[in-house]
């Protein structure tokens, strides 16, 4: 009896600590949001950084904690081991995760194009004018399994070469990217800015895919592709809706702040570093890529679709799953609408 009574403390604080992170019942839904953000510099994830710069989470009345891994396919990976709440990365690995028997939801759209563009050494651009010309080549991406590599993937298969037929390089971003440019690591390569505009300004490269824009977007893909949102594990959506509605509150007024205010404007805003020694580089960075952020959060009508029709034929997971795969699982409007 003695040692019955004295098991029953011990297993109440047993339990207490393997609640885990869901609220107790009627308890508030508080305590910091962990966010990895798959490049915070990259212009195509400006409003996660751009959010904390402005005050807006404190505004919103949540700590938000931003950390940073370059390339997405890493990101994804710390969430999924728990170790972080949610990814500020591509739309599109809400889908490959549901066809892997994850899932996850963007809970609020922070672009609904890509924001990335295809690259060429300046050497090569005359043997490589668009994706047909992708066979034989060495195709720099992120890291394999990003977004840069499963739209990689998708602009070859549109345009009738197997992905099998060119080499993929993991050539990370930004100062990697570059090198893999010049030392002829890669002919060429799908980046963001601001090294696009690195490359470019320089002469080192070219553009012939670009994503900025949905009229580039729409020619490359068919349709208007979603990139960077903020995403989540599903559990973790339904158990912390109070601070989840604060962190988008927080990102649906700096994609406002976006639409309502210029380059300058926004690069002033900015950590410093994230410039470095070229302020007008980074401000034209921004200008070249604005126009891809959504002014309200929402996910475009056709987007998911577009998403998964750019997938389907290149990616063999969402291949073997197409006909159990619901994109309404994959996103969210409820906290974007009551943003609003």
């Amino acid at each position: 009896m003695r040692k019955t009574l004295l098991l029953v403390p011990i297993l109440a604080l047993a339990l207490t600590g393997c609640r885990g992170t869901a609220p107790a019942s009627g308890a508030p839904d508080t305590g910091p949001v962990s966010i990895m953000v798959g490049g915070l510099d990259k212009v195509i994830y400006l409003p996660a950084k751009l959010a904390e710069q402005l005050g807006y989470f404190k505004a919103a009345g949540v700590d938000v904690k931003l950390l940073s891994e370059p390339s997405g396919a890493q990101a994804e990976n710390v969430m999924l081991a728990g170790e972080v709440n949610g990814v500020v990365g591509f739309y599109d690995h809400t889908v490959d995760l549901q066809a892997k028997g994850k899932c996850v939801q963007s809970v609020v759209q922070f672009a609904d194009v890509p924001g990335e563009a295809e690259v060429v050494a300046t050497a090569k651009a005359g043997a490589i004018t668009s994706p047909k010309d992708f066979t034989g080549k060495k195709l720099g991406v992120t890291s394999p399994g990003s977004s840069t590599d499963l739209l990689t993937r998708g602009l070859a298969v549109r345009n009738g070469v197997d992905p099998a037929n060119y080499t993929t390089v993991k050539a990370g971003a930004g100062s990697t990217f570059l090198a893999a440019i010049d030392n002829g690591g890669i002919d060429a390569g799908m980046t963001t800015d601001p090294t696009i505009a690195k490359l470019t300004s320089t002469g080192k490269a070219k553009v012939f895919v670009d994503m900025r824009t949905k009229e580039g977007t729409r020619a490359a893909l068919g349709g208007l592709y979603p990139g960077s949102s903020l995403y989540m594990p599903c559990d973790y959506v339904a158990a912390h809706k109070a601070s989840i509605q604060k962190v988008v509150n927080a990102f649906v007024k700096t994609l406002a702040f976006i639409n309502t205010h210029s380059a300058a404007e926004i690069a002033a805003k900015m950590p410093t570093d994230f410039a470095g020694s070229e302020p007008a580089l980074y401000e034209q960075a921004i200008n070249d890529s604005k126009s891809m952020f959504t002014a309200d959060g929402v996910m475009p009508a056709d987007g998911p679709k577009t998403v998964f029709d750019v997938l389907k034929p290149s990616n063999e997971a969402v291949r073997a799953k197409a006909d159990s795969i619901d994109l309404a699982k994959t996103f969210t409007t409820e906290f974007v609408k009551a943003a609003h």
